[in-house]
């Protein structure tokens, strides 16, 4: 089969490195891929935004399957417009990445169908927003309707800071279009988790889990980034835990998006709280997370070709989906900066060191030469704000986050951070524990 990946991160990257693992691939691209993506697949000069430039480039490649990555094009239409072609697409229809486009879509729906959730207020009017925090005071939880990649979640402390937060959406527009609706959520306490669940928009896959890092800084300081690194499976998924939010999240919503005409077919992904009452839904996204994907990927042992053509042509019930028991720990390398102002431009060395099977190097922010911007020795260049994320995977979390952090060592580029405490068996029971407060962008 031919196959396309939408996309240009880390993510995308762990997903041709492991389609390309496929006895069912004949050839493999990506819109528009990366320096480490040109290694396994053929990169292709189209903006994955433009939903006719990647529809003419599926057509152009004869592509048998159309694998997308961010949620962006997903939000525009690109699954619908590959469906009119006749091209299987891994990811939803316009109508049903609303779950992730539009925050308060998703809250309806689950109140709708009795998922558990935050409670929770909508307001299109600032004037409404302001009136009702003037009456509710406490913490609360602002967000901006639209998609923000990650950055439109305020956590506010008391309605002074939560009025503060509104205006910078409403009437600062901040977020842009993004912000003129706004969420205002009750403030959870709880372990966090994603979760994903792979359908066909009837069946579900066994689900999977990981943990990630938004935080910049060791011990979760400084500010918020699209994720500095994630572990999976954490130590407190079990097959108890995995049936509990299949049977009272997972499919309540894929019953209910096909009840209304609008069937999810692709990866849905849950960002859990599981708070004292029990997991309640703090998000729901329409694709695979970064940078859970590069840590949860590896532990697919199916066949992933056949896993996301049959999650797009409705017949995910005849294959048998397994993941093994292995442990992932991921760390990104950022650049100096990030993720407010950093320079570009800086050679990364260390690549070409030998790995093994249980460590990988995911590529986001490189670049492949376009502009000069080939390094001295023919190598890669840094070319955004996250750079690589660096893979140890190991029979414990200790194990594999020893192989991620022995693998960054040999890596380096001008002005590189990092966090140190990702996997850390001390920071996992910090970070994870009952009582922590926390909330997902």
């Amino acid at each position: 089969m031919n196959v396309l990946i939408v996309g240009a991160g880390a993510r995308e990257h762990a997903l041709a490195w492991r389609i390309n693992q496929s006895p069912a691939l004949t050839r493999l691209w990506i819109a528009p891929g990366n320096f480490g993506t040109s290694g396994i697949a053929t990169n292709l000069e189209v903006d994955p935004a433009d939903v006719d430039a990647v529809a003419a480039a599926a057509r152009t490649v004869k592509a048998d399957l159309v694998v997308v990555g961010p949620e962006a094009p997903l939000a525009g239409g690109l699954a619908d417009r590959l469906a009119l072609l006749g091209v299987p697409v891994f990811g939803p229809s316009q109508a049903a990445a609303q779950i992730e486009s539009s925050k308060a879509f998703a809250l309806e729906l689950m109140r709708t169908v009795g998922v558990p959730c935050p409670e929770f207020h909508v307001f299109h009017d600032q004037a409404a927003a302001l009136s009702h925090l003037k009456a509710n005071n406490g913490p609360k939880v602002v967000k901006a309707d639209g998609l923000t990649a990650g950055k439109g979640v305020m956590i506010c402390a008391d309605a002074t800071e939560a009025a503060a937060a509104v205006r910078s959406c409403m009437s600062g527009q901040v977020f842009g279009d993004a912000g003129s609706t706004v969420v205002l959520e009750e403030l959870l306490t709880g372990p966090e988790i994603s979760v994903f669940a792979f359908t066909d928009g009837e069946h579900i896959a066994p689900l999977v889990a990981a943990c990630d890092y938004k935080r910049l800084g060791d011990g979760d300081l400084g500010p918020n980034t699209g994720g500095m690194g994630s572990f999976a499976q954490p130590d407190f998924w079990s097959p108890e835990l995995a049936q509990e939010i299949e049977l009272t999240i997972m499919r309540p919503v894929v019953a209910a998006m096909a009840k209304r005409g609008t069937p999810y077919r692709g990866v849905l992904y849950g960002g859990l709280m599981l708070t004292k009452g029990g997991p309640k839904v703090l998000e729901f996204n329409c694709r695979l997370g970064d940078p859970e994907t590069q840590v949860v990927i590896p532990l697919l042992s199916s066949d992933p070709v056949e896993l996301m053509l049959a999650c797009s042509q409705g017949n995910l019930d005849r294959l048998d989906v397994r993941w093994t028991s292995r442990k992932y720990v991921g760390v990104v390398m950022a650049s100096g900066g990030y993720p407010d102002r950093y320079g570009t431009g800086f050679e990364i060395s260390g690549l070409d060191q030998e790995s093994s099977d249980d460590t990988m190097v995911f590529h986001a922010g490189t670049n492949s030469g376009a502009g000069g911007g080939l390094g001295a020795n023919g190598g890669a260049v840094t070319s955004g704000g996250r750079i690589l994320t660096v893979v140890g995977g190991g029979e414990s979390m200790a194990e594999a986050r020893d192989k991620a952090y022995r693998r960054l060592a040999n890596i380096s580029f001008k002005e590189a951070q990092w966090r140190t405490d990702i996997g850390a068996e001390n920071d996992r029971s910090r970070t994870w524990s009952p009582g922590r407060t926390a909330a997902r962008g």
